[in-house]
């Protein structure tokens, strides 16, 4: 993309939108700086990772806004400070998963397995989670703010709770809405 940009700034292209109609002169600055804005922007689109077998796989520290993972094998995989916002992880097997520090805002996380993985200060906050299983899950530090769940499991939760969220500064019992 930075290729594209450095060949349309380039001189050429400069001198060739002074020769142009003024009307076509504005569609052609125009169009050029929404590609300079978006070029620069880094903006990653997202993914589609669907039904594929990506067990042990690291997708640590990485970008995936908005991926998809709908019935994916991703046993093991290393999603340590990734960036899951607005992913999908409908009916993922997620078993022994690390995501320590990810962040999965508004994921919908329907039917996935997250049977003892690390969710270490990772955030969910406003992630639907209905139908989700979370067994001997570690959750220390983890954020659950308007996530929507079965009661059955945040019940669960809430006996092995513990820790303050170090990204938005919350308590885990209080987002699980823990009784005293």
């Amino acid at each position: 993309m930075k290729e594209i940009i450095a060949i349309i700034m380039s001189r050429r292209s400069v001198l060739f939108a002074s020769s142009i109609k003024p009307v076509r002169r504005f569609w052609f600055t125009l169009v050029l700086t929404l590609l300079v804005v978006v070029g620069l922007s880094g903006t990653v689109a997202a993914t589609n990772y669907n039904g594929q077998s990506l067990a042990g796989a690291d997708f640590s520290g990485q970008d995936l806004t908005s991926s998809s993972f709908v019935r994916s094998d991703l046993r093991r995989a290393n999603f340590s400070n990734a960036n899951l916002s607005g992913v999908s992880l409908n009916g993922a097997l997620l078993e022994n998963a690390n995501l320590e520090g990810a962040n999965l805002s508004y994921a919908t996380l329907d039917g996935a397995v997250f049977d003892r993985s690390n969710l270490t200060n990772a955030v969910l906050e406003g992630a639907f989670a209905f139908g989700t299983q979370f067994r001997s899950a570690i959750i220390s530090g983890a954020d659950f703010t308007d996530v929507f769940m079965q009661g059955d499991n945040e019940k669960e939760l809430c006996e092995i709770y513990q820790g303050t969220n170090p990204t938005t500064g919350n308590e885990t019992r209080d987002t699980l809405y823990c009784d005293s």
